[in-house]
């Protein structure tokens, strides 16, 4: 009888030896549950076939296909990843809507001897959860915002404060993206539901009871948009602001975007649509400098020629109780920690 969940938490704590993810591996890199393994019953190249067919042919020729390739598919992985498995190990079969595929790799797993199970509803019943967690149930947990101009390490500060024990999401990490014009990083952003995946169980693993800091951002992170229960909690959310001087800004942004420097044609074509914001002879005026190889200069005049008026116009939509307003005339290893201790002692 298939395991049924009903709750996040019970997925994740399912309490199988493995857990494994026999849909598409193009299914599986959009998004799964946390901690499976990919053992395809179907490759994409066969899952497409198998599906042109059924549409194209008739369903019973599409299953047969189907199992053919299934049960040579099951083999493969017994005689590879499963050859060193005793007789006692229990696995977790899941894949889109708990059907044939995990029915089908789940019986041959069964008849070798394992104890062996699927999960009630598939992949579905995991994305239900995610959904209920992030649109349909409010965040029980105490949000506070560190808010900051361009520059002001909000992310690196994240990482001192749970180096410190504090809670924090680090939305930008999650999204794959630093949030801005220039921030697309190497590798690309997740696909919508891989984002939400990594939030839930980022939420669903944090003490309810103790605050979460989390850094201000827009509803939408490149693009990724934020679910509506999170971004609601941010809406109402108090403040700890922080702050620098734009030269302190300026050195931390040259190491930070390190290597979007490092590509001056993509940092020539990241700038390009500010032109119709701020003007042909400001834009010009960034590649100068960037063709001069000034960095920092180039780092401090986005910040006081785009970056802070925009900032300051976000912010002027919303109303939010300032907890703390902290500032660091340096933004290396001990501004830092400076500004991390003062941020610790303020949500304590």
């Amino acid at each position: 009888m298939p395991t049924q969940f009903d709750t996040l938490r019970a997925m994740l704590d399912h309490g199988f030896d493995t857990l494994i993810d026999v849909r598409s591996p193009a299914e599986f890199a959009t998004d799964h549950v946390p901690g499976a393994i990919n053992l395809p019953a179907l490759s994409n190249d066969q899952r497409a076939e198998v599906g042109t067919i059924y549409k194209q042919v008739s369903p019973f020729t599409a299953r047969k296909l189907g199992a053919t390739l299934v049960a040579r598919n099951v083999a493969d992985h017994v005689e590879g990843p499963l050859a060193d498995k005793d007789g006692s190990w229990r696995p977790l079969v899941y894949c889109w809507r708990g059907g044939q595929r995990s029915g089908s790799f789940t019986i041959i797993l069964q008849q070798i001897g394992w104890r062996a199970d699927t999960v009630e509803g598939g992949y579905m019943t995991w994305r239900r959860l995610v959904k209920e967690a992030l649109y349909d149930t409010p965040v029980a947990h105490r949000i506070i915002l560190l808010d900051g101009n361009t520059g002001t390490a909000k992310t690196a500060l994240l990482a001192k404060l749970a180096e410190r024990g504090a809670q924090v999401i680090d939305l930008e990490g999650l999204a794959g993206h630093r949030g801005s014009l220039l921030g697309r990083t190497t590798g690309g952003q997740p696909d919508q539901k891989g984002f939400e995946t990594a939030l839930a169980v980022a939420l669903a693993n944090l003490d309810p009871t103790r605050p979460v800091i989390i850094e201000a951002e827009s509803s939408k992170i490149g693009k990724i948009n934020l679910p509506k229960q999170l971004w609601s909690a941010m809406i109402a959310a108090p403040k700890i602001m922080v702050s620098a001087p734009i030269a302190a800004r300026a050195a931390f942004l040259e190491t930070a975007y390190a290597d979007v420097i490092s590509d001056p044609a993509d940092l020539a074509k990241r700038l390009g649509p500010l032109r119709n914001i701020r003007g042909h002879a400001v834009v010009d005026g960034w590649l100068a400098l960037m063709h001069a190889g000034d960095f920092r200069a180039l780092a401090a005049a986005l910040m006081e020629q785009h970056y802070d008026a925009a900032y300051a116009k976000s912010r002027g939509a919303g109303e939010h109780e300032i907890l703390a307003e902290l500032s660091s005339e340096t933004l290396d290893e001990a501004g830092q920690n400076t500004l991390a201790d003062a941020i610790l002692t303020v949500i304590r």
